[in-house]
C-alpha cells in the first residue's frame, strides 16, 4: 500500500459553510435565550451559555478558515504569506480555546449537577451567581492562555502529546464524575423509595429528584455527543504523532476533512439537545421565533 491508495477525501466548501452558518445561528439563539430569560439566570444555564459561546467561536473559526482556503485556491490569498500565517495561528488558537473551554464547561456543569442532586438544601449557598461568574472567568482565561500556548509551541512533539493527554484525562475525569454521580443517585433513589407511601416529604423529594436527574441525563447526552464528535480528530493527532509514515495511518489521515465536519457538527447538535430536553429553553425558543403569535 502506498500514499496513492488512499486519496484525500474532499468535502465541498458549501457543506462546511452550511454547517457553520446553521450552528452559529443556533448557538447565538441559545446565548440570547439565556441572557433574555430571567428564569434561566442560574449557574447551570450560565455554564450552558458558556458552552454555546464556545461552540459559536468554533463555528465561526472553521467557517472563516474554510473560506480562506477557498480564496487561496482561486488565487485571492497567498497560502504562505506572513499575514495569512498569523491569521491562521489566530484561527487555530480560537479553535483550541473553544475545545479547552468546552471541556472546562462540561466539568463545571458536572460539578453543578452533583451539588444540585446531593446537596440540594445547600445548593444556593454553595453555587451562587457570584461564584459561577468567577468560575466562568477562570474557564475563559485558562482556555485562552492554554490555546495560545498550544498553537505557539504545537510544532514540538511534547506539546501535541500534552494536548492529546489533556483530552484523554479530561474525558476520564468527567466520565468518572458522571458514573459516581449516577451510582450515588441509585442509592439515593432507594432511600426515597423507603419513605412511607403518601407522605408529603416523599412526594416533594421525588419531584425534585426527577427534575435534577433529568438535567444530569441531559448533560450526559451532551457530553456523549462531544466525545463522539471530537474523538476522531484527536485520533488523527495521535496517528500523526505515533505513525506519521505508516501507509495504513495515511488512510485514516485521508479522512481529515470528514473529521472536521464531524467536529463542526457538535456545535450543530448541542442546541437541538437543549431544545429537546429543556422545557424552559424550548419555551423561550418558541417565544423568540414565534413572537408575533405569542403576543
Amino acid at each position: 500500500m502506498n500514499r496513492t491508495d488512499c486519496p484525500e477525501v474532499k468535502v465541498p466548501f458549501p457543506v462546511f459553510f452550511v454547517i457553520g452558518a446553521v450552528s452559529l445561528a443556533e448557538n447565538l439563539l441559545v446565548v440570547v435565550a439565556v441572557i433574555g430569560n430571567r428564569n434561566l439566570h442560574s449557574p447551570m444555564y450560565c455554564f450552558i451559555c458558556s458552552l454555546a459561546a464556545f461552540n459559536t467561536i468554533a463555528s465561526l473559526t472553521k467557517t472563516w478558515e474554510n473560506l480562506m482556503m477557498v480564496l487561496a485556491d482561486v488565487g485571492q490569498l497567498e497560502k504562505r504569506g506572513t499575514s495569512e500565517t498569523k491569521l491562521d495561528d489566530v484561527m487555530d488558537s480560537l479553535l483550541c480555546m473553544s475545545f479547552v473551554g468546552s471541556i472546562f464547561s462540561f466539568l463545571a456543569i458536572a460539578v453543578d449537577r452533583y451539588i444540585t442532586i446531593f446537596h440540594a438544601l445547600r445548593y444556593h449557598n454553595i453555587m451562587t451567581m457570584k461564584r459561577a461568574g468567577v468560575i466562568l472567568g477562570a474557564i475563559w482565561t485558562s482556555g485562552g492562555v492554554l490555546a495560545v500556548l498550544m498553537v505557539k509551541f504545537f510544532d514540538f512533539k511534547f506539546i501535541m502529546i500534552c494536548f492529546v493527554v489533556f483530552f484523554i484525562v479530561s474525558l476520564v475525569v468527567i466520565c468518572f464524575l458522571y458514573v459516581y454521580m449516577f451510582m450515588l443517585a441509585r442509592i439515593h433513589a432507594k432511600s426515597i423509595a423507603a419513605l412511607p407511601d403518601g407522605s408529603r416529604g416523599r412526594s416533594r423529594r421525588q419531584q425534585r429528584w426527577s427534575s435534577n436527574m433529568r438535567g444530569a441525563l441531559t448533560l450526559t447526552i451532551l457530553f456523549g455527543a462531544f466525545v463522539v464528535c471530537w474523538a476522531p480528530f484527536f485520533l488523527h493527532l495521535i496517528i500523526i504523532t505515533v505513525c506519521p509514515m505508516n501507509p495504513y495511518c495515511e488512510c485514516y489521515r485521508s479522512l481529515f476533512q470528514l473529521h472536521v465536519v464531524l467536529m463542526m457538527s457538535h456545535a450543530l447538535i448541542d442546541p437541538a439537545i437543549y431544545a429537546f430536553r429543556s422545557v424552559e429553553l424550548r419555551h423561550t425558543f418558541k417565544k423568540m421565533l414565534l413572537c408575533s403569535e405569542c403576543q
